[in-house]
């Protein structure tokens, strides 16, 4: 994902509209009394437990140890298979097990679930789809030559650089909207017209040739650094000299590509261990940003790592030529930064860095489809976390505050990039959830979403927070009290990772922050109510 929009990938309307459509729907009763625990104690029984690597493989191979029971507990069909992806394990005892299905040994596209179970005994059920799983065949009528030429095509449309199918077309079940059909699915790769590169996935039905879908999965958001300033820096000496390699957060090592588009590039070195100046500057805040994103992640929130699994990405520094954003690439695991214009205002701000770092950890989690509504919730959780990680580092050269991209001055007249208290202010984003929301390009329909967390952590109104004056409207002239950053974030990370799903629209993120509240606080907490007041305010109800 991208970190601003240049050229807008237009999907169909319709396409939109029906992901945006899709269900998320939860099965059984949560066990518990709403108020049988104090708000602190409620709080850290329901936060994750920080796991170390080992602790997390051996609950993934549990759960998978048990899958076909759980399959068969779920009522799946006899040719359905769950694999699973991810366990967080609540302080409580509470288990969140997510998992992808196959159909016939097929990957099911949107067919992915997370299982929650109580230590009590009872359980509940968070589901991309509530239909069924089933085709009347799995023998496809249209060629896979002939979905790989429509894939192409369609990467042409999206005037896209160079375009190449990765692979043959995969079979797949398509299941995010509807009923669920036979497909191909084809990567196309390539550049997109800023230079960012593209991995264009393409679905079409098997039966028909119809596409079905389009998704672009590229996803754009002690030394001295040109935003940072004065900081610390994680580094590993090798022979003679230093490199930038932290060993205490999972090896992430940052690389210098030298106005490179490909390959991994040189990683940054120092004879003294002193950095900063000239190159090295971007280097110091890249590495910076992501140092201090895995500390957020760990300390507040209990994830040792962007997935959890205690392994560094990478971050590569000086792509391009006078590239004017920065992304994250689920298919290398990692975060890449331009220069900007003139190659002289480098995209490696600590927000920007955190943006792309938490695009890592929603392919990780509820890995929410870069199209329609879901996009842009995938979008708004970046902007979200990269506020959170701001305010966290309390860091005197860009201190916290509700803006995206307001050191890097993308626009050239020192406006940020994004407005959480008012996302209208950008001239594009929307304020409101409306039924057209998702139909614009993710990074505007991430508006209602960033509303919803300011309203939610600081409330509606005119205000003074960390110095920067605020006035954030509501849609119906309600007047939210918020309940503070800390909480919303929480909110916000445990919806994200245990009850949002690939499909989650605006109305189910409504659903999955409830839900997220109702764990940490009681449903009838003043927190859990404010999670409703703040979707109501932004027309969500």
């Amino acid at each position: 994902m991208r970190l601003v929009a240049s050229t807008p990938r237009k999907n169909a309307a319709r396409v939109a509209a029906l992901v945006a459509s899709a269900a998320m729907v939860v099965v059984g009763i949560q066990s518990g009394t709403a108020s049988a625990q104090p708000d602190l104690s409620r709080e850290r029984g329901a936060t994750a437990v920080l796991f170390t690597p080992a602790e997390r493989v051996a609950a993934i191979q549990s759960a998978e140890a048990d899958t076909a029971g759980e399959a068969a507990s779920l009522g799946l069909g006899a040719q359905e298979k769950l694999v699973v992806r991810d366990v967080i394990e609540d302080a409580d005892g509470t288990v969140h097990t997510r998992y992808e299905r196959t159909y016939a040994g097929l990957p099911v596209l949107g067919g992915d679930l997370v299982v929650h179970r109580a230590p009590a005994g009872g359980r509940s059920v968070t589901k991309a789809t509530s239909a069924r799983i089933t085709v009347a065949s799995t023998d496809a009528r249209v060629a896979s030559a002939t979905a790989k030429s429509s894939a192409l095509k369609a990467a042409s449309a999206e005037k896209t650089a160079k375009p190449a199918a990765e692979s043959a077309p995969r079979k797949v079940i398509w299941a995010a909207t509807g009923t669920p059909v036979l497909a191909w699915e084809t990567v196309v790769k390539g550049l997109q017209p800023d230079g960012t590169p593209s991995e264009l996935h393409v679905v079409a039905d098997a039966a028909t040739g119809k596409e079905l879908f389009r998704d672009e999965a590229v996803q754009t958001g002690t030394g001295t650094g040109a935003y940072s300033g004065s900081v610390t820096l994680g580094t590993t000496k090798s022979g003679t000299t230093y490199n930038l390699t932290d060993g205490t957060r999972g090896s992430h090592k940052t690389y210098d590509l030298n106005q490179g588009t490909s390959g991994t590039g040189t990683l940054f070195t120092d004879a003294d261990d002193i950095w900063g100046g000239g190159r090295q500057s971007a280097a110091v805040d890249v590495h910076y940003g992501a140092a201090t994103t895995w500390d957020f992640y760990k300390n507040v929130l209990g994830r040792n790592g962007i997935k959890n699994n205690g392994v560094g990405s990478y971050s590569r520094a000086h792509y391009g030529n006078n590239y004017v954003n920065a992304f994250w690439q689920d298919s290398c695991f990692c975060m890449t930064y331009g220069d900007g214009s003139g190659n002289t205002h480098p995209l490696t701000s600590l927000d920007v860095a955190a943006h792309e770092m938490s695009h890592g950890v929603t392919a990780a989690t509820a890995k929410l489809v870069y199209s329609g509504e879901s996009g842009g919730l995938n979008e708004a959780t970046s902007d979200i976390f990269a506020t959170a990680v701001e305010f966290y580092a309390a860091n005197p050269n860009d201190p916290g505050d509700y803006f995206i991209g307001e050191e890097i001055n993308i626009n050239g007249n020192g406006t940020p990039l994004r407005y959480q208290d008012k996302p209208s202010k950008d001239g594009a984003s929307k304020d409101y959830w409306s039924s057209t929301l998702g139909n614009l390009d993710v990074h505007y329909s991430s508006g209602p979403a960033n509303h919803f967390y300011y309203l939610l952590s600081e409330g509606s109104g005119a205000k003074t927070v960390n110095g920067v004056s605020y006035n954030s409207p509501t849609s119906d002239g309600s007047t939210v009290t918020g309940i503070g950053r800390d909480k919303a974030t929480k909110i916000w990370y445990k919806a994200l990772t245990t009850y949002m799903t690939s499909s989650t629209n605006y109305a189910k993120a409504r659903t999955a922050t409830l839900s997220a509240a109702g764990a940490l606080y009681g449903t009838t907490s003043p927190e859990y109510k404010a999670v409703g007041a703040a979707w109501t305010a932004i027309n969500v109800k």
